[in-house]
């Protein structure tokens, strides 16, 4: 009753606007706590075979022979800037790949020489020196250097495609 303006007699308006308010940041809140517990366990590692990504139960490398080029996009995100290391591949991307699928995008290249299929791997600012400077570390040939982007440049995996292609797979395996 208080949430809604009720205290006096009569809710209003107002109250139940703020009442779907509260709900719906609840509701944002816990997406965000349930995107962060999946991938609490994801970790980046980076060797002189390549850059791998951990998730805890499922490993994968992409090795740096197949990539022609490593960059660094940063961007704004309202007070924050989110950070993501670009691996522009020399060779076909498996698109579907357990590990690797929720990296792959495909947009324009910045260069006629690069693919438009691409792994972006975001990953927390805080580590953004000790990233560049192992990858710069292994394969100081290929690093393309830092380039700010468009808000929201991260983007989405493309999870549609990804379960038309897995399913006719699944069901071509059956």
């Amino acid at each position: 009753m208080i949430a809604t303006g009720n205290q006096k007699g009569a809710s209003t308006p107002a109250g139940y606007a703020g009442l779907v308010f509260m709900l719906g940041l609840g509701v944002l809140g816990g997406f965000f706590l349930i995107a962060s517990w999946a991938n609490r366990r994801t970790r980046i590692l980076v060797d002189h075979s390549g850059l791998w990504i951990d998730s805890g139960k499922l490993r994968n490398v992409i090795p740096w022979q197949t990539l022609a080029g490593v960059g660094l996009y940063w961007s704004k995100f309202g007070r924050r800037t989110v950070y993501s290391l670009e691996l522009f591949p020399t060779g076909p991307v498996d698109r579907d790949d357990p590990v690797l699928w929720t990296l792959v995008r495909e947009e324009e290249p910045l260069h006629p020489n690069l693919p438009r299929l691409r792994y972006r791997v975001p990953f927390p600012g805080g580590f953004r020196q000790e990233l560049v400077a192992a990858v710069q570390r292994y394969v100081p040939h290929i690093w393309l250097g830092e380039l700010e982007r468009a808000e929201g440049h991260i983007g989405r995996p493309d999870v549609k495609g990804h379960k038309e292609r897995t399913r006719s797979r699944d069901s071509r395996a059956r």
